[in-house]
């Protein structure tokens, strides 16, 4: 299933970076009833209702003719929000010095749940220091998910 959600984000990634926004992550969950694909983009100015519609109305047509998922989905395109995924490399290195909360795939030192400021990668390992001044190294492939924690 990993290599078929490999190739979705390809698919989103194709069709979002042609209209001129960036993908910022997605989310698939699978449901009996209907499953959900979740959409993140963003742009250079914020993304607004206007942007998620476009977006959604392109996305539509190209999962119609491409039919990477063969069940029935409801697609959401949303902005990532004050509380933005951090997916790839590129995200963490971005936000450096921001507060995160990360979601393990298994435990690492007796934790799951991780949060601190986000120090930035170095190799494949994300780094944060959390409140007690522990400095956390993760392996990109074992956080589950990652997000900003908005600090007003």
């Amino acid at each position: 299933m990993r290599q078929d959600l490999q190739k979705l984000r390809r698919v989103l990634a194709a069709v979002v970076e042609t209209l001129g926004y960036e993908l910022v992550g997605m989310e698939f969950h699978p449901r009996r009833a209907g499953s959900l694909l979740r959409v993140y983009i963003d742009g250079e100015n914020g993304i607004g209702l206007a942007d998620c519609q476009r977006a959604s109305h392109q996305l539509s047509g190209v999962l119609d003719v491409e039919d990477p998922i063969t069940e029935r989905y409801t697609l959401e395109v949303s902005s990532p929000g004050l509380d933005r995924p951090l997916c790839e490399p590129r995200h963490f290195v971005r936000f450096a010095g921001s507060q995160v909360r990360i979601q393990l795939r298994e435990l690492l030192d007796g934790r799951r749940n991780l949060l601190g400021r986000l120090l930035g990668m170095q190799a494949d390992d994300v780094v944060i220091v959390d409140s007690e001044g522990r400095e956390w190294r993760v392996p990109l492939e074992r956080i589950e998910k990652a997000r900003l924690v908005p600090e007003l």
